[in-house]
């Protein structure tokens, strides 16, 4: 570091943790490559960098309660900061960002653990099930809901398609041809960017007001485990091409993945029980939650229990597909046993 100072002078001006802290970064994507875990990290210019991280509690100092403040950082000044924090505590770790034409700064602090949990656990168990129309049924086995899937996405892709049509009439950059993106581009880029990040806002915004509700009542949840990367992949050559290609904006836009860690990380904080149920495995709409039989779903008698498989199998019969999960981890004895 000292000889790398040395050559480029203008990194003596940074503070040298966050110097070593960007090295390490550099350092971890070589690794993974190496380990065969990711790809060969590409060369990004500094345009492309942006923001920095101060790895220990030196550089920088925080003044605030947990709303609001200052930021005083080293060989920068004394900076105002907006927002409030769910909870404060000591900071450790501080990461500046820059994104669409904001500063965002990221303060990882040090909270008492009895400060995450509630005074008294919720009770309640419920099982959840993902759609597209219906991004979420939840039901505790005698009450159901439903909720219906907000479409931040859908409602904004004119707009972000629109944009994108003024982007591509402008001079975009081309490396191959040295040519530079015009002022129009940019603005025209800038333009999109903002439409899309006003989308994935909404979108977070909702995922945790829902998981928030969820977890408040609850200490138990079961839903079943999806993968949403193969869920996602682009169809193969043959027919159907474009539905699944709707099919794949519906899920990334209601945000399964987003969902599922939100809820998960929520419960795990406040000392609850998150399931995922292995629908491979376990064939919930094929078992019997009362004998834990599988049996394949027609309108004859299960000769296991007696029942007809219309009031055996109640997941996807019941027009209600959230107990599917909730059978599996309530119901079904052989569940329990794995």
């Amino acid at each position: 570091m000292p000889a790398f100072k040395e050559i480029w002078t203008e990194y003596k001006e940074i503070n040298s943790q966050a110097l070593q802290a960007t090295l390490k970064r550099v350092d971890f994507a070589f690794e993974r490559w190496f380990k065969g875990l990711g790809k060969r990290p590409k060369y990004k210019s500094i345009r492309h960098y942006l923001g920095w991280t101060y790895p220990a509690k030196t550089g920088y100092s925080v003044e605030s309660s947990g709303e609001n403040g200052y930021l005083n950082l080293s060989k920068i000044g004394r900076i105002q900061m907006r927002g409030k924090a769910k909870y404060w505590g000591t900071p450790t770790t501080y990461t500046i960002v820059y994104r669409n034409g904001k500063w965002y700064a990221s303060i990882t602090v040090d909270v008492l653990e009895q400060a995450l949990k509630p005074e008294v656990l919720p009770t309640g168990a419920v099982g959840i099930d993902l759609g597209c129309n219906s991004a979420l049924s939840i039901t505790d086995g005698e009450n159901h809901q439903q909720i219906d899937a907000p479409k931040f996405l859908r409602s904004a892709e004119h707009q972000i398609k629109k944009a994108y049509k003024e982007k591509r009439r402008k001079q975009a950059p081309n490396r191959n041809k040295k040519i530079k993106a015009s002022r129009r581009w940019k603005k025209a880029q800038a333009k999109v960017s903002k439409l899309t990040r006003k989308v994935a806002n909404q979108r977070q915004n909702w995922v945790h007001q829902i998981a928030a509700d969820i977890v408040s009542g609850n200490s138990f949840v079961a839903t079943e485990k999806l993968e949403v990367k193969k869920m996602t992949s682009i169809a193969k050559k043959g027919k159907r091409k474009k539905q699944k290609a709707g099919l794949n904006k519906s899920i990334l836009d209601v945000g399964f993945g987003m969902l599922r860690s939100t809820i998960k990380y929520k419960i795990k904080q406040i000392g609850g029980v998150f399931i995922e149920v292995p629908t491979k495995k376990v064939k919930p709409s094929q078992t019997c939650p009362k004998c834990g039989h599988q049996y394949k779903k027609t309108l004859d008698i299960n000769p296991s229990c007696g029942l007809s498989n219309s009031e055996c199998f109640v997941t996807f019969d019941s027009g209600d597909r959230s107990l599917q999960s909730w059978n599996c981890a309530m119901h079904n004895p052989n569940f329990k046993k794995r």
